[in-house]
């Protein structure tokens, strides 16, 4: 039986075990839309706002189900629409595969109308591209891409189909579904090496990345970390690793972390970084970062070791996998005076939280009453700027998968569409998205998607009429010149809201918080709630770039 090469494309996603799209139709992409619509009962279709708000949905639903985001865009506008997200999800490792249109092959190199040559694009911020020329190449591909996305460390690809292959008829092969290459744990000499180091330490510390929560590793790090009663501060993106709860998470580093995980970190004697890369905003100063410290890293790619920082010791390897030898090769230790030294200064040291004497509103604590009332399963995402900080600071999350944010390349606008995607994902989930004025406005319009498909999500916007970050950042460095950064807009978010078609309220003093954010989460659909916060708060502490713990800023907060 005779194909068209769209119907061959979309039996061969389902052969990859898609369930849901998001995407954004377009003249070169109709015939993959018309045999879409044939497969409706099998192929749940989100339709965008935009399609950068599509590629942040495929990213945000990869990142809460474990499963791969796919994402289909049509040519020209509606594929370079997607880079933001492909290189957002290529920056933090997210398994996301993206389909594009393109012009008839004979149109290809003749500026035809929205025509781009999306391969050579893409190419910096995907693993791997695709160009099909014939319909019976596309179940290879489809299996090829969907390996590749979720192969030793994850990430985007990106497939480019011109629209005279989705027309031609063909045969259908299916090609089975795809098993991820897996990495071989390391090697006995490796990992006698780094048993050797971390039986010898009297001061350990393992510093935790996207690597153990977004590869299901976290429960085999809590019973290492648990087993040699080893602390554990974390990246941004190792966030959720470790229950909140635990006595043993002194919480984020870096930038804007915890006093005790930076001091941790200039006085531990042994670093096992596992799954993270030692970015500028966890090393600011990388000659100064753990500098008494033997350092073994723990990754899945080898580009990664010694990179940013020098190791001692390497372990390639998947993370888990890893972490459960060396759990199995190590006796039980106690490390007594390390963790009384470090519980003391944490008890002693806890982030700042000034109690407010009138009715301000304080966004940390709306966030630490948003914790109780969510719940331990909400997903919560985030946009970038100081309300990323204070989540990542300040909300309890004590499982993985459950904090979504572009970390790596930082995209204003993400939080949206990831929210929306992890509400497709986890329809039984609460998700809460919680975003700043400026990042809300750059993609606002994906609320209407929300509206479209009722997903129970609520958006708290802090609201404080100023870029916050760059805000602190003119504040701090460039001696209070508020260049273009008090925007002030007139944007009445609860009036909008309601013209979305979205249930909409308004925190404007403490007495609010806590009646307001249940209301908010028992609404059962789309809700926006105005944070209205004084845009003096400041986050703190903070590292100045390219210095490191011992040079940490603490200030007052209003």
């Amino acid at each position: 039986m005779l194909y068209t090469g769209a119907q061959i494309l979309i039996k061969s996603l389902i052969e990859q075990g898609v369930d849901v799209l998001f995407g954004y139709p377009g003249g070169a992409v109709l015939y993959i839309y018309d045999a879409l619509y044939g497969a409706k009962d099998q192929i749940r279709h989100i339709v965008s706002s935009h399609e950068q708000g599509a590629a942040h949905a495929a990213d945000g639903y990869a990142r809460s189900t474990g499963k791969t985001g796919v994402v289909l865009a049509t040519s020209g506008p509606g594929a370079t629409n997607l880079v933001t997200g492909l290189a957002t999800a290529y920056l933090d490792s997210v398994p996301v595969v993206a389909i594009t249109g393109n012009v008839t092959q004979e149109l290809i190199g003749r500026d035809s109308f929205q025509e781009v040559d999306i391969i050579s694009i893409t190419k910096t911020v995907v693993k791997k591209n695709y160009f099909v020329t014939a319909p019976g190449d596309i179940p290879r591909v489809l299996r090829d891409a969907f390996e590749c996305a979720n192969s030793g460390r994850k990430g985007p690809v990106l497939i480019d189909i011109p629209k005279d292959v989705t027309a031609e008829m063909c045969g259908y092969v299916p090609c089975g579904r795809f098993e991820p290459v897996t990495f071989p744990v390391p090697g006995k000499d490796s990992l006698a090496h780094a048993v050797r180091l971390i039986s010898q330490s009297q001061r350990p510390l393992i510093f935790c990345g996207g690597g153990v929560t977004f590869t299901d590793a976290a429960e085999k790090l809590q019973a290492f970390a648990q087993k040699l009663q080893i602390p554990v501060c974390m990246s941004m993106m190792g966030l959720s690793s470790m229950p909140a709860g635990s006595e043993l998470n002194l919480g984020l580093v870096g930038m804007h972390g915890t006093s005790t995980a930076n001091m941790a970190v200039g006085s531990c004697d042994l670093l096992l970084a596992v799954g993270a890369r030692f970015s500028d905003r966890v090393a600011g100063d990388r000659t100064r970062f753990a500098r008494d410290a033997a350092i073994i890293h723990l990754d899945i790619d080898d580009r990664e070791i010694s990179k940013n920082v020098a190791a001692d010791a390497s372990l390639i390897g998947d993370a888990g996998a890893t972490l459960g030898l060396l759990t199995a090769m190590l006796p039980d230790m106690k490390h007594a005076d390390w963790l009384h030294t470090l519980l003391r200064h944490k008890a002693l040291n806890a982030l700042p939280y000034p109690k407010s004497e009138d009715e301000t509103v304080n966004p940390r604590e709306i966030l630490l009453e948003l914790a109780p009332v969510a719940g331990p399963d909400a997903v919560v995402a985030t946009d970038v700027g100081q309300h990323q900080m204070f989540t990542a600071q300040y909300y309890p999350f004590s499982k993985p998968r459950t904090f979504l944010s572009s970390c790596g390349l930082g995209t204003m606008g993400y939080g949206m569409g990831a929210a929306i995607g992890a509400a497709v994902g986890h329809p039984e989930q609460p998700v809460v998205l919680v975003t700043g004025d400026g990042s809300f406005h750059m993609n606002l319009q994906e609320l209407a998607v929300a509206v479209s498909h009722n997903l129970p999500l609520v958006v708290l916007v802090m609201n404080n009429g100023v870029l916050g970050m760059v805000h602190q950042w003119q504040n701090l460095f460039y001696e209070s010149r508020y260049a273009y950064t008090e925007i002030n807009r007139k944007t009445d978010f609860v009036r909008m809201a309601q013209a979305f078609g979205a249930a909409a309220m308004r925190i404007e003093k403490r007495a609010d918080i806590r009646p307001v954010l249940k209301k908010a989460l028992d609404c059962g659909g789309p809700c926006v709630v105005d944070c209205v916060i004084s845009p003096e708060q400041r986050v703190y502490p903070i590292i100045p770039p390219g210095k490191d713990g011992s040079d940490m800023i603490f200030s007052q907060i209003i």
